[in-house]
């Protein structure tokens, strides 16, 4: 059995235990050690590090000079070597096409495959709820995009 499905075991008991259908990790957790869980390992100071620096690449946000509009200014590349994943920040105003498109098109995958899962989580849902209305939740964005877009230029030439 995987170590995901042996913790998913785990959250199921818990569930069974406590009654709760509603939980939070961190209970799930002190539930599993008071078990004799083994504990994970602790990260280390420099990968925790790195960790918060990533984060912080990835929450820069800059404003485009000639519309104000804001980017990310980070973006990660993902490159497999073997076994081993490696992630390379790039700078949106310093990277060259090739490894923009890649990132993008890496971006657009993820957000394809979150809808994906979605709508397998919603027709779930709905099949095994066939006495309440359908959750119907649209999968097509440009509506939404265009939305939030127009109301970024209303707010910046109200301020």
């Amino acid at each position: 059995m995987t170590k995901s499905k042996e913790r998913q075991n785990l959250i199921r008991h818990y569930k069974d235990v406590t009654g709760k259908t509603e939980i939070d990790m961190k209970d799930v957790a002190k539930f599993a050690m008071g078990k004799g869980w083994k504990m994970p390992e602790p990260v280390s100071a420099l990968d925790r590090l790195a960790k918060e620096f990533s984060q912080a690449a990835r929450d820069e946000i800059r404003h485009d000079q000639t519309t104000g509009k804001p980017y990310r200014a980070n973006h990660v590349i993902i490159h497999k070597q073997g076994d081993e994943q490696f992630h390379l920040w790039i700078d949106i105003d310093e990277a060259p096409r090739k490894p923009m498109v890649k990132s993008l098109m890496m971006r657009r995958e993820q957000m394809i495959g979150d809808g994906l899962q979605l709508s397998f989580d919603m027709d779930h849902w709905n099949n095994i709820n066939p006495k309440e209305e359908p959750i119907n939740i649209p999968m097509d964005f440009t509506e939404d995009i265009e939305e939030r877009k127009n109301a970024l230029n209303t707010a910046k030439k109200a301020a």
